[in-house]
C-alpha cells in the first residue's frame, strides 16, 4: 500500500509541475458510521488547462541530399586538326574547341559532325541527339571537343542541329532542324574535318 501511495504522489507532482491546475470544488470526504455504514464520498473537481499547441508548417532553409553528377578527367582520343593557313603571319596556337549544351528529363548526346574553315573563321556544325536514359530531376551538361593548331586570330561560330534544349545555358548557340538549313552558313567555305 505504502509504494502505492508513493507512485500516486509522484505522478500527482509530475502532473502539477507541467500544467496550471486550478480548483473548482472543494470535495468531501466519505463518512464513516461505526456500525461501519458508509456513504459516497466525492473527490474534488480540477479544471486543468494544458498548453495550447498549434500545428502547422513554415517554411526553412536546410541541407537536403541532392543527386550530383561528377565530371570526371579521363584520356581520350579526340579529333586534332593542323591547321597552315597560306598568307597568314599570325602566329599558331594548340586551341580545343569545345562545343557544349545543358540536358534535363532526358539524356542527350552532342558529336562535331564538320568544321569548315572560311577566311579567317572556323564554322563548327555539331548535332544533339535525345537518348532514352531519364535523368529525372537533374540537369547534366555534354560536350564534345576537338583540338587543332590554328592562327590565334581565328574566330569560331558554333551551329548545332537537333532540337534546343530548355534553359539559358544553351543560348550561346544557333540551332538548326536540319543540316540543309546551314546551306547559306558554309557557302564558299572548305570542309577541313568530317566526324
Amino acid at each position: 500500500m505504502m509504494k502505492i501511495s508513493n507512485y500516486l504522489i509522484c505522478a500527482s507532482a509530475a502532473v502539477m509541475l507541467s500544467c496550471s491546475i486550478e480548483k473548482k470544488d472543494s470535495g468531501e470526504l466519505p463518512e464513516i458510521d461505526l456500525a461501519i455504514e458508509t456513504e459516497a464520498g466525492e473527490l474534488p473537481e480540477y479544471d486543468v488547462d494544458w498548453a495550447d499547441v498549434n500545428v502547422g508548417t513554415r517554411t526553412k532553409t536546410i541541407k537536403v541530399p541532392k543527386v550530383v553528377i561528377v565530371m570526371e578527367e579521363e584520356e581520350v582520343e579526340v579529333p586534332f586538326l593542323d591547321i597552315d593557313m597560306p598568307g597568314t603571319k599570325a602566329d599558331v596556337e594548340e586551341r580545343t574547341i569545345k562545343v557544349e549544351a545543358e540536358v534535363s528529363q532526358y539524356m542527350h548526346k552532342i558529336d562535331i559532325q564538320k568544321v569548315y574553315a572560311t577566311g579567317n573563321r572556323l564554322i563548327v556544325i555539331s548535332e544533339i541527339t535525345k537518348g532514352k536514359d531519364t535523368l529525372k530531376d537533374n540537369r547534366v551538361r555534354i560536350s564534345d571537343q576537338i583540338v587543332l593548331n590554328a592562327p590565334d586570330d581565328l574566330t569560331v561560330k558554333h551551329y548545332i542541329i537537333g532540337d534546343k534544349p530548355e534553359g539559358g545555358f544553351n543560348n550561346d548557340y544557333k540551332y538548326f532542324k536540319n543540316e540543309s538549313d546551314l546551306s547559306g552558313k558554309v557557302e564558299n567555305a572548305k570542309l577541313i574535318y568530317q566526324g
